[in-house]
C-alpha cells in the first residue's frame, strides 16, 4: 500500500477556503476568506508559492477568467478550484487528526 501525502497546516487551510468560496476561488477573494478565518493577515507571495506547490501536486487546478478583464488592464483572473485529488488529500488529513484526537479531549481541555 503506497504511503499517504499528508497535508500540512498552511496547505489543509488554503484548500478548505477555496471549497468554502465555490466558483469565487480567486486571490484576493481567497486572501480576503482566509485573513477572515484565521484571523491573521496573509500575503499574497505565501498564497500563490502555495497555489503553485499544491498545483504541482494535483491538488488544486485553475482556468483564466476575462470576464473582468477591463477593469485589471486586460489581464484574465485566475480562478481556482480543489481537485479530486485535492479532496482526496482533505479527507485523508482529516482522518488522521481525527484519529490522532480520538481519546485527548481530557487531557486537552
Amino acid at each position: 500500500m503506497p504511503k499517504a501525502a499528508f497535508l500540512g497546516e498552511w496547505e489543509q487551510l488554503v484548500l478548505l477556503a477555496l471549497l468554502h468560496l465555490g466558483a469565487d476561488g480567486y486571490v484576493l477573494p481567497l486572501r480576503a476568506e482566509l485573513s477572515a478565518r484565521i484571523g491573521r493577515s496573509v500575503s499574497r507571495g505565501a498564497l500563490y508559492r502555495t497555489l503553485d506547490r499544491l498545483e504541482g501536486k494535483g491538488y488544486v487546478g485553475w482556468k483564466l477568467q476575462d470576464d473582468r478583464a477591463e477593469a485589471r488592464g486586460g489581464l484574465p483572473r485566475r480562478r481556482f478550484r480543489v481537485t479530486p485529488k485535492g479532496i482526496k488529500a482533505l479527507r485523508a488529513s482529516r482522518r488522521a487528526l481525527t484519529d490522532l484526537w480520538a481519546g485527548l479531549d481530557e487531557v486537552l481541555e
